[in-house]
């Protein structure tokens, strides 16, 4: 029988460091494709630049699927990865008007050997592994401190 894994296995060793850089991977409530809508895309978005604002964390890149978020964020001083995300997901729905998210999200310490700028290349191009476009650019929902 396959594992299954909830939401609290995935907090598992979840360790929270100023100034490490993550690659969250957050999914929406049933996998609903939300994000086709421009408000709702919009204002995700803003609760991004909200946390960064807010001094939570640094965006580096990001890519709002229409069913998921891909964001990578370098943590400031004072609140844990899991309560930016929280955060976040809360500003966002609140926003919206309806339960966006599900619970838990994935998320990644990048390691001192990764090529930061590569991951978020990678990260930024989901739009065109999933066939949504042609070239990155005709995307409306990432951006990147790089570009």
């Amino acid at each position: 029988m396959p594992k299954v894994f909830h939401a609290s296995r995935l907090r598992t060793g979840r360790v929270s460091i100023s100034g490490q850089v993550y690659h969250v991977t957050t999914a929406t409530h049933g996998r609903e494709r939300t994000f086709e809508s421009m408000y709702a895309a919009r204002s995700v978005i803003r609760s991004l630049m909200f946390a960064e604002r807010r001094g939570d964390g640094r965006t580096l890149a990001f890519v709002l699927m229409p069913d998921h978020l891909h964001w990578m964020v370098e943590l400031g001083d004072g609140l844990s990865i899991s309560r930016v995300v929280q955060q976040m997901k809360l500003f966002s729905a609140r926003e919206i008007g309806y339960r966006v998210w599900q619970r838990g999200f994935h998320d990644h310490a990048l390691r001192a050997d990764e090529d930061i700028a590569q991951v978020a290349r990678y990260l930024i191009a989901n739009p065109l592994r999933a066939g949504l476009v042609q070239r990155v650019a005709d995307y409306p929902h990432w951006d990147a401190v790089w570009v």
